[in-house]
């Protein structure tokens, strides 16, 4: 599933090519993906220019403007989307199912299981939006640090990795680096966030951080679908530490690495250096 990384990789990938480019025609070839397509999607887009592209947690927001009033154009990958940027008239793929054509490319969306998002928000304020007003805070973000998440942990006992992965508390923290970034904090996924001391929040922090900006340098990770708007592949996951490696040695100690499964998700760890 794609996460924050991907993402992020996503959105640098069409900033060189869209944000001042005028939306020549829309196509969607599904009535829906998770949600329902609004059924006026393609004539509002139709001639709206693309200001700017950011990310809130997961989702990719297009700043839409017109000469008369503008909006939002709110895209998620879901589990296994991805966007490309093709030549005018590229023959489709299978699960190529939405295209915005601009004078200079299309930007084509494929989504073989049909669990992304493609809605529009109307007017200017975003954050507001239901899907975006309920995410938690950005890790990359100032205000994420290991005072601030100690602090919102210590009426949590349930285990750490998943919750890492509470989107409600810290958007885009998947699977692969939850698993990493405790990894290389040396704190265990099975224990209690509540039972974590505020110095060791403090190590795991920066460790979020850097493990999420590495795989962002990296294109992300490519383990099934995504690719880069290039087509291009990422590789963080070829780097990783303990991501899918149960059974071989610990890269620090040696030992045997570990799989359990957490909230219906594979964690990986050291059970020798993670405590």
């Amino acid at each position: 599933m794609p996460e924050l990384p991907e993402v992020e990789v996503s959105r640098l990938g069409l900033l060189p090519h869209l944000p001042g480019q005028r939306i020549v025609e829309a196509i969607f070839r599904v009535p829906k993906l998770r949600h329902v397509i609004p059924s006026a999607l393609v004539s509002r887009l139709i001639g709206l220019r693309v200001e700017a592209i950011s990310r809130r947690g997961k989702y990719l927001l297009f700043d839409c403007e017109s000469a008369r009033d503008g909006g939002w154009l709110i895209l998620h990958l879901g589990m296994s989307g991805s966007l490309r940027l093709v030549a005018p008239g590229t023959p489709l793929q299978k699960h190529d199912h939405a295209d915005l054509v601009f004078a200079r490319t299309t930007l084509r969306f494929r989504d073989p299981r049909r669990f992304g998002t493609l809605l529009w928000h109307e007017g200017g304020d975003i954050e507001r939006h239901p899907l975006l007003a309920v995410l938690g805070v950005e890790p990359l973000s100032a205000v994420f640090d290991g005072d601030w998440l100690y602090a919102k942990t210590r009426r949590r006992s349930t285990p750490i990795k998943p919750l890492l992965m509470d989107s409600h508390l810290v958007v885009g923290v998947g699977n692969i680096y939850a698993s990493e970034s405790l990894y290389h904090a040396g704190i265990s996924p099975l224990r209690a966030a509540n039972r974590i001391s505020r110095e060791r929040y403090r190590i795991l922090v920066p460790a979020i951080r850097a493990t999420l900006e590495a795989s962002i340098a990296a294109g992300g990770s490519s383990v099934r679908d995504y690719v880069h708007s290039d087509g291009g592949a990422g590789c963080f996951q070829l780097s990783c530490a303990v991501y899918d490696r149960a059974g071989e040695p610990c890269l620090n100690c040696g030992n045997p690495l570990r799989s359990v499964r957490q909230s219906g998700r594979s964690t990986f760890y050291c059970a020798h250096c993670q405590r």
